[in-house]
C-alpha cells in the first residue's frame, strides 16, 4: 500500500496520463476537483477522508473525475455504481429482508460487506418516497464512515425541486452540505462534443435514424423483426420484443417507456444483451412525464453499462427530445453523441 502522500501523487499522475491519453486539456474545475480527490486520498488510511459531492452541467467531466478517482485508488474494499443500479438493488434487498428489525441495515451488510469507498454516479432525487429512503441511506453510510464520492447535475439545494416535497428533503440536503465538501465542475467546454470522446465506449458507436426508412435499416444491416412480438420475461414482468436474437434485442418506444417497466426491468435487460434497437421513438413532449422519465432512465442504464444503441425516430433527433422532465439535458447530451443519419 503506498504511504499517503504516495497515494496523493498516484491520484494526481493517474488524471495527467489519462486526460493525455483523451488528448484533453483539463478545465481549471477539474483540476480543483483533482486536487481535493487527492487531498482526500491521502486521508483514507487513517480514515480521516471528508466525502466528496459533484455537481455541475452535463457534459462537464463529473463522471470522468469519479471514474479516474475510482481507477487510481489501490483499495480493493470500493465499489462503483450508478446511483439506479444501487437503489434498485437496495429497494430489492429491503424488500427481501422485510421481515428483519432493520431491513436498510441488513441490505447494506449485503450490498456493500466491507466498502470503504463508494462511488456513486448520476445521484438525483425527483420522487418524495425515494426521498425519505435516500435520508436514511445516507445516514446509515455516514454512521458507517464510508467514504462516498457522488456526482450530480444538481448542487445539493437543487435536489427534489418539487416546492411539494422540498422542504421534507432538507434534512438530507443539511446532511450532505455538512459532511460532504460540495464542488461544482464548471467550465465552458462539453467534453462529450470532443472527437476523441466517441472512439471509447460502446455506446457512441451507435446511431439514431430517421425516419428509419428500409434502406437505412439495411445500411445497418438491422436484423427484421418477426411477424409476432417476441415475449420476454423480464422479473415478474412480460414485456413484447420485436426481436431477440442472442446479445440483440428490439423494442417499440411505447413498450418500454409508456408501459410501468422500472429501472430494475432495464438494468435486468441489459445484463442479457449488448446490442440494442429502439424504434418508433416520438415527440417526447407529447408524453407523459412519466413515459419521459422512464426513457431518461432508460438511457442513463445504456449509457453507464455502455451498451450499443440504434433508436430510430420520424423526427430530427433534436426536434424529437422536447418535453419538460427534468434531467432531460443529460439525455439530450448523451443521446447527443450518437451518429446521426437522417432523410
Amino acid at each position: 500500500m503506498a504511504d499517503e502522500s504516495g497515494l496523493a501523487a498516484t491520484v494526481r499522475q493517474h488524471f495527467r496520463a489519462k486526460a493525455a491519453a483523451r488528448g484533453y486539456t483539463l478545465s481549471a474545475g477539474q483540476l480543483r476537483v483533482i486536487e481535493h480527490m487527492a487531498t482526500q486520498a491521502a486521508q483514507l488510511e487513517s480514515g480521516q477522508a471528508c466525502s466528496l459531492y459533484l455537481y455541475g452541467a452535463v457534459g462537464r467531466g463529473k463522471s470522468w473525475l469519479l471514474d479516474g478517482f475510482f481507477q487510481a485508488l489501490p483499495q480493493a474494499d470500493k465499489r462503483r455504481l450508478h446511483f439506479h443500479d444501487f437503489f434498485a438493488r437496495l429497494h430489492q434487498g429491503m424488500f427481501d429482508h422485510r421481515q428483519q428489525d432493520d431491513a436498510l441495515a441488513c441490505t447494506l451488510d449485503e450490498l456493500l460487506d466491507d466498502c470503504q469507498v463508494l462511488c456513486f454516479d448520476e445521484f438525483h432525487v425527483h420522487d418524495i418516497g425515494d426521498a425519505m429512503l435516500i435520508t436514511r441511506l445516507f445516514q446509515a453510510l455516514f454512521a458507517r464512515r464510508v467514504f462516498l464520492l457522488v456526482t450530480s447535475n444538481y448542487a445539493p439545494q437543487g435536489l427534489l425541486p418539487n416546492p411539494l416535497y422540498h422542504q421534507r428533503f432538507e434534512p438530507v440536503i443539511r446532511l450532505i452540505n455538512s459532511q460532504m465538501q460540495v464542488l461544482e465542475v464548471g467550465g465552458e467546454q462539453d467534453f462529450r462534443s470532443l472527437p476523441s470522446a466517441a472512439g471509447q465506449q460502446r455506446f457512441t458507436q451507435g446511431h439514431y435514424l430517421w425516419p428509419g426508412s428500409r434502406e437505412q435499416r439495411q445500411a445497418l444491416q438491422l436484423p427484421e423483426p418477426g411477424d409476432a412480438p417476441v415475449l420476454l420475461e423480464v422479473g415478474k414482468r412480460t414485456l413484447r420484443a420485436r426481436l431477440s436474437e442472442q446479445r440483440t434485442v428490439g423494442f417499440d418506444f411505447v413498450e418500454l417507456c409508456e408501459q410501468p417497466t422500472a429501472v430494475i426491468d432495464y438494468l435486468e435487460l441489459a445484463r442479457r444483451f449488448d446490442h440494442w434497437i429502439i424504434d418508433c421513438l416520438p415527440n417526447l413532449e407529447d408524453c407523459s412525464i412519466a413515459a419521459q422519465q422512464r426513457f431518461i432512465n432508460l438511457v442513463d442504464v445504456l449509457y453507464d453499462q455502455d451498451k450499443h444503441l440504434v433508436l430510430i425516430g420520424s423526427l430530427p433527433l433534436t426536434a424529437s427530445l422536447g418535453g419538460s422532465a427534468s434531467d432531460l439535458a443529460r439525455t439530450r447530451s448523451r443521446l447527443g453523441q450518437l451518429r446521426q443519419a437522417g432523410c
